[in-house]
């Protein structure tokens, strides 16, 4: 057990980051327990906390009454030099256990650039960071979330990966594990990952070998054991009205990103954005009832004492009964005072009038994603929006008394132009004329916030290749030269980082020794504007001779092998290269819920359907 002294939570900036002792935090014997995790969204205290997958883990493994799990999150900078000085190993919030002492120290990752800072945690831990060089008693290391779906950079630092949604398979997982260890260990180490790899979603990289072209492109996997499946079908779960979610969610001290309740409303996105991998990877969509989601928000409330809750999904405006959901939850709550929100909204004046009967007790700004400055492009990627749906909705909040607005975009899509980046000024432009018009006097806001396009695993622009560190910076000068207006405010993304993320996004296994090298290097928070090292990664890239244009901005031939082909979220080859197609064509693709199948293969493959509650069927 780590003890901390007042002397060191004097020396970091929060202390209440590392002290536990949380409202509706779990603590139990460990001496009592059959299987122990620990859970890491790998990120500082604030953001960790926020990650709803966490939450929703640590109660299902905790209503088991022979399974404890806790919680850990990475040290800031001060806080790491304190563990480092002073030779303290990293521990749990709940019961300052060493996370050595685990069975299982399982990892959210949540995106690219904190692959660094589960390096770091692991080095904090005490723990070989590749799984090749651990003991016998070490912890079985994990990796969950939307980066599993390419995890063959980090493959060499993990045990095994959950393919998709946790809830099941971790219960399974510590199943396996408990007869395993009451069986004597039967095959040490290796014996437990064999048991592992036959439940299905879950993968073990160390089971294959990767072969590779002599062009240097990946080639094929060679399996190692006969439990090595040649496709890795993710985890899904149909029925979320029966699945566990957090109804006990451990409620800080102090203030973190995401300071509220949030209330999944449904998992899945059938949009069809094409840049967008979240919606392939959560798909089909499966809703909760609205008598279910009453019921949830009456317990969280009850047991946080928050009184502001997110209504949360990928696109949480379509939601079917949402209109119907929202006067039933303000009916619910009035005398509480308990506000709600929506993180997205679509482009259109229902949603405003929505947003307005929920911001009633809190008013805050609204927030669109058009994404592309001209239709042509916004048809390239399937966003299914026009400009007027924009300025409607605008203009219908503008009337409702709304003086603030954000805009995001990227730049650097498949096919785009000079015409496509002045166009997202000219777009910004128009949103701040439509007040004029409306009010008959200026004083709105518009933020746009422009990002760089990455391309992910498992989306039609898989294939394409991003664009240049020189020409997403020529880009963003030449918009931010066409941006006059005063009320428009611009913020771009450091393209260093988006270039880093797409190397790692479309990478293979011999990017892990380049990760190893740039945190050798110094870096971590490789996501924070203030902790980016880029001499770092440039560095590790040339001491391990690798280019990395050869993953971030080489368009990949359609017939070349994909190294992440056998970790799936279900959809088909077939139907991501007819998107490919169509996006070139700037020919748009319906959504699955209100239109026909479109044959993504996923329903089929993963023996799961949509559940709608707006549909006859549903």
């Amino acid at each position: 057990m780590v003890r901390l002294t007042p002397d060191i939570l004097q020396a970091v900036a929060k202390p209440a980051r590392y002290t536990g002792q949380e409202w509706n935090a779990v603590h139990k014997e460990h001496a009592a327990m059959k299987c122990t995790f620990a859970l890491s969204m790998p990120d500082v205290y604030e953001v960790g906390m926020s990650n709803l997958g966490i939450k929703i883990l640590y109660e299902v493994l905790n209503q088991r009454e022979d399974t404890v799990a806790e919680r850990v999150y990475t040290p800031w900078i001060d806080m790491e030099a304190e563990m480092r000085t002073r030779h303290l190993p990293l521990f749990s919030l709940e019961s300052f256990t060493e996370i050595a002492a685990f069975d299982f120290l399982g990892f959210s990752l949540q995106y690219e650039m904190i692959y660094t800072n589960v390096l770091n945690m692991l080095d904090l831990a005490g723990i070989p960071l590749r799984t090749a060089e651990r003991g016998e008693d070490m912890p079985f290391v994990i990796g969950g979330g939307p980066c599993v779906y390419n995890t063959e950079p980090v493959a060499e630092f993990f045990d095994l990966f959950v393919i998709g949604e946790g809830e099941e398979v971790l219960s399974e997982l510590a199943d396996a594990f408990i007869a395993w260890k009451e069986q004597g260990r039967n095959g040490g180490r290796r014996g437990f990952l064999r048991r592992a790899a036959a439940i299905a979603g879950v993968y073990v990289p160390s089971f294959y070998q990767a072969e590779y072209a002599e062009d240097g492109s990946f080639l094929q996997w060679q399996p190692l054991e006969k439990e090595a499946r040649p496709l890795i079908y993710k985890r899904v779960i149909q029925d979320m009205d029966a699945v566990r979610f957090t109804e006990n969610p451990v409620v800080p001290y102090i203030d973190i990103v995401h300071n509220r309740i949030m209330l999944e409303l449904f998992r899945g996105c059938t949009r069809g954005c094409r840049f967008c991998q979240a919606g392939i990877a959560y798909r089909p969509v499966r809703e909760r009832s609205e008598e279910k989601l009453r019921a949830l928000a009456r317990q969280l409330v009850d047991n946080t004492g928050y009184d502001e809750m997110s209504l949360t999904s990928l696109s949480s405006a379509d939601y079917s009964h949402l209109g119907e959901l929202v006067d039933q939850l303000l009916a619910d709550f009035r005398e509480e005072k308990v506000s709600f929100s929506l993180p997205s909204l679509r482009i259109d004046s229902f949603s405003i009038e929505l947003a307005h009967k929920m911001q009633q007790v809190r008013k805050s700004g609204l927030t669109f994603a058009p994404e592309a400055g001209t239709q042509r492009l916004r048809d390239v990627i399937n966003k299914g929006v026009t400009e007027e749906n924009l300025l409607e909705a605008v203009s219908a909040a503008y009337r409702q008394g709304w003086k603030a607005v954000k805009l995001y975009f990227m730049m650097g899509l498949p096919t785009e132009t000079d015409e496509d980046i002045i166009g997202i000024a000219e777009l910004a432009k128009k949103v701040v004329d439509r007040y004029t018009a409306i009010k008959g006097r200026r004083g709105v806001k518009v933020n746009i916030s422009v990002s760089c396009f990455v391309p992910k695993a498992f989306t039609p622009f898989q294939w394409f290749g991003q664009n240049s560190l020189a020409e997403f910076e020529r880009k963003q000068q030449l918009l931010k030269a066409h941006i006059r207006d005063r009320s428009i405010q611009f913020s771009y993304h450091d393209a260093r980082v988006s270039l880093l993320e797409g190397a790692l996004a479309r990478g293979d296994r011999r990017l892990g020794a380049v990760i190893y090298e740039a945190w050798k290097a110094g870096a971590k928070f490789d996501g924070w504007t203030d902790q980016f090292r880029y001499e770092a990664w440039t560095q590790a890239f040339e001491k391990c001779r690798i280019d990395p244009a050869f993953y971030s901005e080489r368009e990949r031939p359609l017939t070349e092998p994909l190294p992440w082909e056998h970790t799936t979220p279900g959809v088909s080859r077939e139907f991501l290269l007819r998107e490919y197609q169509k996006a070139l064509q700037a020919s748009l693709t319906g959504d699955c819920r209100r239109s026909a199948c479109n044959a993504c293969g996923i329903c089929p493959n993963l023996g799961v359907k949509i559940v709608d509650w707006g549909q006859a069927n549903g």
